[in-house]
C-alpha cells in the first residue's frame, strides 16, 4: 500500500512563494504519474500539476508560469514549487499518485493514492 505524506504548507502574503513536499513510501510504480491538487472551501478538488516518471509535466492554466512540479526519484519525493502566489491559491492542497500511467493523462478520480493534504493560506 502507497503512502503520501506532504508537507511544505503555510501562510504567505501575495506575491510570495512555497514549496510542497510529497513523500512516497510503500511500493513505488515503475510507470506513474504523481499530481498535485487543491480544494478551496465550497469548491471541487482540481488537478493543479502533474508529472509522469519520464518527467513530462502538465499544469492547470491558472498556475501556469508560476509553479512548477518535480520529482526527486532517489529520495522518492514530488514537489510542487509555487512562485507569485495570489489569495486565489488558497486551498488545501494534496498529492495524488496513479500506478501504471503508460497512456494518456489519468482523470482526477483514477487516482489511486491520495495524501491528507497540507494547507496554503494566501492574504492581499
Amino acid at each position: 500500500q502507497e503512502q503520501l505524506v506532504e508537507s511544505g504548507g503555510g501562510s504567505v502574503l501575495s506575491g510570495g512563494s512555497l514549496r510542497l513536499s510529497c513523500a512516497a513510501s510503500g511500493y513505488i510504480w515503475s510507470s506513474y504519474c504523481m499530481g498535485w491538487f487543491r480544494q478551496a472551501p465550497g469548491k471541487e478538488r482540481e488537478e493543479v500539476a502533474t508529472i509522469r516518471n519520464d518527467r513530462r509535466t502538465k499544469y492547470a492554466d491558472s498556475v501556469k508560469g508560476r509553479f512548477t512540479i518535480s520529482h526527486d526519484n532517489a529520495k522518492v519525493t514530488v514537489y510542487l514549487h509555487m512562485t507569485s502566489l495570489k489569495p486565489d491559491d488558497t486551498a488545501m492542497y494534496y498529492c495524488a499518485s496513479y500506478p501504471y500511467c503508460t497512456g494518456s493523462w489519468p482523470n482526477l478520480d483514477e487516482y489511486n493514492y491520495w495524501g491528507q493534504g497540507t494547507q496554503v493560506t494566501v492574504s492581499s
